[in-house]
């Protein structure tokens, strides 16, 4: 019989392999919701995919909470709040909990609570469906300056290049793959890095041409992208220059808002 869960955590990692030693892959946020694939051997590892993005990891066992099906197609019918602070207090069932920007709060009564249960959210969030222009999602990103770079992670305590930008998009209304080789095929390809608008994704590669960094770009010649952490550089023909060098060799850019 298939499994359903969804994160009643502030962060849940998602590892590649069913261990604690295993690299951390992504990271499932609070309210976030997922199928159950597999079970590992001794019963102590989930393998689930994440139902926003479809991205596959293993997780504890432990740090999982059962939906019934109809529950989680609930959620998927339902325009819930994400959150917009770098970090906010919910009370659940009488426990604090500190959320993540980013985390989706479902705002009805549903199996994630008890029967005598709440969610008591304190802080600001806004529609997961309603769409932001690019001086709000400028807004947004701005938040996660100086935030730790962390491979794997989605949030402000350490987030990776490609979930910065995944998040940042989703706070503003928009749905992107997990990974910067997967958001590649986002939107439409600009021909030129002059082209360039404020709110495009600039992807750049390693020597051998493989994609392996991404970031937004704000106009004027900058852009703000994950690397040690979220920060602001410079943005060049040729790639990014943080004062000093170039760091990142440009590849291509594409367009994403309309």
């Amino acid at each position: 019989m298939e499994q359903f869960g969804i994160c009643r955590l502030a962060l849940t990692p998602l590892r590649d392999q069913p261990s604690d030693r295993s690299e951390m892959i992504s990271q499932l946020l609070f309210g976030e919701h997922y199928r159950v694939m597999a079970t590992s051997d001794n019963g102590t590892w989930l393998q689930v995919v994440s139902n926003f993005d479809q991205y596959q990891g293993w997780i504890d066992h432990k740090q999982h909470h059962s939906i019934s099906e109809a529950y989680f197609q609930e959620i998927n019918r339902s325009n819930y709040q994400i959150t917009t602070d770098v970090s906010a207090e919910a009370t659940m069932n009488g426990e604090q909990l500190h959320l993540a920007m980013g985390s989706v709060l479902p705002m009805v009564a549903g199996e994630l609570f008890s029967s005598t249960g709440l969610l008591k959210f304190h802080g600001n969030s806004k529609s997961l469906s309603k769409k932001l222009d690019f001086a709000e999602m400028h807004v947004m990103a701005l938040k996660y300056l100086n935030a730790p770079y962390l491979w794997g992670g989605r949030s402000p305590w350490g987030i990776d290049c490609s979930g910065f930008v995944q998040q940042v998009f989703r706070i503003a209304g928009y749905a992107l793959p997990r990974d910067s080789v997967q958001q590649v095929h986002c939107g439409s390809l600009v021909d030129r890095v002059k082209q360039a608008q404020a709110g495009d994704l600039a992807f750049f590669a390693s020597a051998s041409g493989k994609i392996d960094h991404v970031g937004i770009i704000l106009g004027d010649n900058r852009i703000i992208h994950a690397s040690g952490k979220v920060r602001i550089d410079e943005l060049r023909e040729e790639g990014i220059w943080d004062g000093q060098q170039i760091t990142h060799h440009m590849k291509f850019v594409r367009r994403v808002l309309k």
